[in-house]
């Protein structure tokens, strides 16, 4: 089924480059890859809880928090070479996991809202740690003696992507069901594709579709590890594995041409440049004076911040901060900063591009600070940077940056630059939004040369839902 999404082209967009919106060609359907590994793959890895329960007894992690972590430096001599690893198919490390809303009231509290909603933040730290077992299942050591631990640990480099669907319809007293795979592999590092369904009216409805981007280390951590190559089984899974090449190509590509690394396209510098005469008088010499137009908010004004103390409840192995809690937070302070600006409660409908620069101490303050940094028609794009505070000297490093975007159920009012600097990031949020629409905007040439600029116009848009 087809939904018609109305856009909003910036005010004074040049005629030169005008706009229209496209969708890509669509592969594999979102969640077909899924329902075929579950006739193919009959294996239960039991509930959440059961699966951290299996990730501890792989890895020796004992329960208790140790100020100076046990040492795991005798099982760097299992560490295997990359040629003394099997190859492995998607169906090898598929599985499923529940999460049993309906028996366990309990646990049905921590994943509720205020509003009776699923809290989209617990739901992301299942994610992590579903992705964290899916690279256990996937690393196959031939000679390992069973009674030596696994010589591993899988560290979260990025979150590509999370889609979220039927939010609405979500209920927080029936079970749900995670599955997922090893989708890619790199030498080193392993890309994770996982879903979340909830069974309604003998139905299974769509949840999330998430990639993760796993790294290897050994088992101290202190250097990477190879993982077994992955050899597609049949043609389901060739396919599934082009389709992972191809996002390993263009994150690459997309990471090399950022906003904040490389000089704006030439239209975004047009749009850079209408963004300044909207809010610069036009009889004004004034160095710094600007003006806010009617029904807009300048960036600045738009950010809110929190600071907290992670403790170790939220810690790994290494006493540094599980990345599903770093998201958890992400997620809850840009809902607050998405909730203020629009004054209701914006539905999250993807997050993109999760990155994980630095890992965050136990010992350390983590700040959360999100900015509304792009706006179109009912739709706000949240940027939210992780900060890792150091108590004793005052130094303070990023650790993590986060892209979501939100949907409102009214029109919002459109958020504004005021510096050089927010202007590279409404173009960054701008560039972020496209991408978690999945629209692409293609520029052509007008004939009329004479009139630079143009008022808004909504361009509509066929966006399969």
């Amino acid at each position: 089924m087809q939904q018609m999404t109305r856009l909003i082209i910036p005010r004074g967009f040049p005629r030169a480059q005008m706009l229209r919106w496209v969708l890509p060609h669509s592969g594999v359907r979102h969640y077909e890859m899924g329902e075929y590994l579950k006739t193919q793959s009959d294996h239960y890895s039991g509930t959440m809880t059961d699966v951290g329960d299996k990730i501890r007894e792989r890895t020796g992690v004992e329960r208790g928090y140790h100020v100076v972590p046990k040492s795991r430096k005798h099982l760097l001599e299992y560490h295997p070479k990359k040629e003394q690893l099997p190859p492995r198919s998607m169906q090898d490390s598929y599985t499923r996991a529940t999460l049993p809303l309906s028996l366990d009231e309990m646990a049905r509290e921590r994943y509720i809202n205020h509003l009776g909603r699923m809290r989209m933040g617990r739901l992301l730290e299942e994610l992590d740690m579903m992705a964290v077992w899916l690279c256990h299942r996937h690393i196959k050591i031939l000679d390992l003696p069973k009674d030596v631990w696994l010589p591993y640990t899988f560290v979260t480099l990025l979150v590509d992507r999370v889609d979220f669907s039927n939010i609405d319809n979500i209920q927080v007293d029936k079970d749900i069901e995670l599955s997922g795979f090893i989708s890619w592999t790199g030498n080193t590092s392993m890309e994770a594709t996982i879903y979340t369904r909830q069974l309604l009216n003998d139905k299974y409805i769509d949840v999330t579709k998430a990639v993760f981007i796993m790294v290897a280390r050994n088992a101290t951590n202190t250097a990477s590890a190879p993982v077994n190559p992955l050899k597609p089984a049949d043609g389901m899974e060739q396919k599934c594995w082009e389709e992972a090449n191809e996002r390993q190509a263009k994150r690459r590509s997309t990471e090399s041409q950022g906003v904040l690394v490389w000089p704006p396209q030439e239209h975004e510098q047009a749009i850079m440049y209408s963004l300044l005469q909207r809010t610069t008088p036009r009889d004004s010499f004034d160095l710094n004076r600007r003006t806010l137009p009617p029904k807009c908010h300048w960036m600045e004004d738009s950010q809110r911040s929190t600071m907290m103390n992670p403790f170790p409840e939220n810690r790994n192995a290494h006493n540094t901060i599980f990345g599903g809690f770093l998201m958890r937070q992400a997620i809850e302070i840009s809902f607050i900063t998405a909730s203020i600006y629009v004054n209701g409660r914006p539905i999250l409908r993807c997050i993109s591009d999760i990155s994980f620069m630095q890992p965050v101490k136990v010992t350390a303050f983590l700040q959360m600070t999100a900015y509304v940094v792009y706006t179109a028609q009912n739709y706000m794009q949240i940027m939210t940077v992780a900060k890792n505070w150091d108590a004793e000297s005052g130094e303070n490093t990023t650790t993590n940056v986060f892209y979501l975007t939100y949907q409102a159920t009214k029109i919002v009012d459109e958020v504004l630059p005021r510096s050089y600097r927010e202007m590279l990031w409404y173009i960054h949020g701008r560039r972020k939004f496209l991408a978690a629409l999945n629209l692409q905007p293609e520029y052509q040439p007008s004939t009329d040369k004479t009139e630079p600029m143009i008022s808004s116009k909504e361009k509509t848009v066929a966006t399969t839902k």
